[in-house]
């Protein structure tokens, strides 16, 4: 049920009434529901049987662990380090990390590795996962939308090698307009910078944008910097100290309560 009413009047940020043309999604906590735990052994050990099997030189998990966060340090900060103070938020591709893991390992292949990086990512990413599934509702809800002539865009801290596979397999890669993923554009959220891609893309002005995602400060703050509206979901995957209700969002709700959220965003 609906938390807090919604916080249209006398808001500080401007035009936040009237209908929208575009409605910004987060993914996971906000569409999908995961469990993922990257420091578990299991993903590490899938990637040292993986090169076994194809015939590279082995490594142990501990070791691919160690030179992984290595390398992905490395990436962070050659594309300028984290930078809060002024928004700014890097995100590499981890994509050719795996490339580079499996040619050092004697792994090539054809494209340069490429391929069996993607199936070794994927591998890494399922073996770390214990839940994966599309909040109920979701799909649907994503359609009424879309009926009602308001374009579902997704907005998402990711990495497409990940995440694309997971769409694909949920179904949600059809109920979306377009996919706009960190890695791929080399920037995550908070910086209001991705949001700002966003817009470009759609061709549409902040005021007839709105974001909804479960991350007070990456999905709702970050959002407003870019002058787009949030709408905050409260659910089981957000930050342990977000708030029950966003003060910064137009409307807060507990879980993915799409039914209450149709209602908001088709009433503008």
């Amino acid at each position: 049920m609906r938390d807090v009413v919604d916080r249209t009047d006398g808001d500080s940020m401007g035009a936040r009434t009237g209908r929208r043309d575009v409605v910004f999604f987060d993914l996971y906590g906000t569409l999908i529901d995961i469990r993922t735990d990257e420091g578990s052994d299991a993903p590490w050990m899938f990637l040292s049987r993986f090169i076994a099997d194809h015939g590279g030189d082995v490594m142990d998990g501990g070791a691919i662990r160690s030179w992984f966060a290595d390398r992905l340090a490395r990436a962070v900060a050659d594309m300028g380090g984290d930078d809060p103070e002024h928004g700014r938020f890097p995100e590499p591709d981890v994509l050719p990390i795996y490339i580079n893991l499996l040619g050092i390992c004697g792994i090539r292949g054809t494209g340069g590795g490429e391929s069996h990086a993607r199936e070794a990512a994927w591998g890494f990413r399922r073996s770390s996962t214990s839940l994966l599934r599309a909040y109920p509702g979701a799909i649907d809800f994503l359609g009424h939308l879309r009926a009602a002539g308001l374009r579902t865009v997704l907005v998402s801290n990711a990495q497409a090698c990940y995440t694309r596979p997971e769409l694909r397999l949920l179904g949600l890669d059809a109920a979306l307009d377009r996919i706009v993923i960190s890695s791929e554009e080399g920037v995550r959220k908070p910086d209001p910078e991705l949001f700002r891609r966003a817009l470009r893309a759609e061709d549409v002005e902040p005021s007839r944008a709105i974001m909804v995602g479960n991350d007070e400060r990456s999905d709702i703050r970050g959002a407003a910097g870019a002058g787009v509206a949030g709408v905050y979901l409260r659910t089981a995957i957000s930050p342990p100290d977000d708030p029950a209700a966003s003060p910064d969002a137009v409307l807060s709700l507990q879980g993915a309560d799409y039914a209450t959220l149709e209602d908001f965003l088709l009433s503008r």
